[in-house]
């Protein structure tokens, strides 16, 4: 081969630069279709995670140690928290880094050793379910509040059943727990799931709970079907996933309308605590009777006023009270009439004294007469009569006809004289 640059010394030897067998060893490698996509196992050791987001790790076997490096924008092919003694399988490419001369793996996946093969199917089935659009979350159906029958689909025996029956009754005795029991692991578990779900989502049921106790990959690996996520995805009753611990991530966590950690956990979710909701309903019980108390009261005191109301309008009430107004009238007439007929009455007695100074009886009574000549015309003035002229003189018992013999002229006292 050929290097371009290439000195020639003595002897007629080609003389290369450093960088010139770099680049030369570097295109080599670039060229080996198998160094550019290649897996290994190992161990790892010398794990070390930059703050640039690279990671920096070696793999190791019993014969040999390689330089490997993640960059930060190949991060997502590791699902997991790598550290030193994880085995693992590393994919990606080998290539030289020219500035020190050493060969390393340019990692873009690491996965576990043993569920590598495994966890690429699940990868891809993930991402072929979501670009349908499976796990969108409009699909999602809401989990009932208050669930009086629950089917649950999972293993007869083993943890998970017996810890959904223990939590089941002690949040609440009275719900109705319907077991299917299926394979949840090993070869026709996939099917066994899926037709348990197919026959428990026919009964009407409130919810399912589909999922088992944890376990390595390849034990959960049922629940990474196709044909149970589809299941799933088509059953008309919401449901619930409850696979392995809450570090456990299947398929059907994703197509689920509700991923619960663990199966103690979908229990709690789908079993609604009844000691809570009898708290509640006993402190519902306790504002309502005092609302009805309060209302109560407020309406007896409204009758009573309305009463009293009625009682001052009622027709008894108001004859009462206008024969009582007609007796204060008569009252006040007779007063008013007794007092007229008082005060009339000493009036009439001063009209009665003073006509008694005025009436000639009286003054005839006294011993006074009136005088009238023969016509009747009384006689006030001596001017008005004749020595001669016949007087009716008036007594009180009579008449006295007298003759005037003669008139004198009488001073008053006072030096004034009678009228003539």
């Amino acid at each position: 081969m050929i290097l371009n640059g290439t000195v020639r010394g003595p002897m007629n030897r080609n003389i290369y630069s450093v960088g010139q067998v770099n680049s030369y060893i570097k295109n080599m490698f670039t060229q080996d279709f198998m160094l550019n996509r290649i897996y290994i196992r190992g161990e790892v050791s010398n794990c070390k995670y930059h703050t640039s987001g690279h990671i920096y790790f070696s793999l190791k076997d019993e014969t040999g140690t390689m330089a490997c490096v993640m960059f930060a924008g190949q991060r997502k092919g590791l699902a997991f928290s790598m550290k030193n003694g994880d085995k693992v399988v590393v994919g990606g490419s080998i290539s030289i880094y020219e500035r020190d001369g050493k060969y390393q793996l340019y990692a873009k996946e690491i996965t576990l050793e043993g569920a590598g093969a495994l966890y690429e199917r699940f990868l891809a089935l993930k991402q072929e379910l979501q670009e349908t659009g499976m796990f969108a979350p409009e699909y999602k159906q809401p989990i009932p509040k208050y669930n009086k029958r629950i089917g649950i689909v999972t293993a007869p025996t083993g943890a998970a059943i017996q810890d959904i029956r223990n939590i089941s009754y002690r949040r609440n005795p009275y719900v109705q727990l319907i077991l299917y029991p299926a394979l949840v692991q090993g070869e026709g578990a996939a099917d066994s799931i899926v037709k348990g779900i197919h026959a428990l989502d026919v009964l009407g049921l409130d919810v399912l709970i589909v999922g088992r106790g944890g376990g390595s990959i390849e034990d959960l690996w049922a629940f990474n079907e196709e044909k149970v996520a589809r299941a799933i995805f088509d059953c008309q009753t919401p449901v619930i996933s409850a696979v392995g611990h809450e570090t456990d991530v299947t398929i059907a966590d994703y197509v689920a309308d509700l991923r619960a950690p663990t199966p103690s956990a979908a229990a709690e979710l789908a079993v609604t605590d009844i000691r809570d909701l009898l708290m509640q309903i006993a402190d519902y019980q306790k504002e309502l009777n005092q609302a009805l108390e309060n209302r109560l009261m407020l309406f007896k005191a409204l009758t009573q006023q309305y009463q009293v109301k009625l009682n001052y309008l009622s027709p008894r009430n108001q004859i009462r009270e206008k024969r009582q107004y007609l007796i204060d009238l008569e009252e006040k007439l007779n007063t008013g009439m007794e007092n007229q007929i008082f005060f009339k009455r000493q009036q009439l007695n001063s009209y009665i004294q003073r006509l008694k100074g005025l009436s000639p009886l009286d003054k005839l009574n006294q011993g006074f007469s009136f005088v009238a000549d023969v016509q009747g015309h009384t006689v006030r003035s001596i001017s008005q009569v004749q020595p001669g002229d016949v007087l009716q003189v008036q007594v009180t018992d009579g008449k006295i006809l007298t003759r005037v013999e003669e008139k004198q002229e009488v001073s008053l006292p006072g030096g004034e004289s009678a009228p003539r």
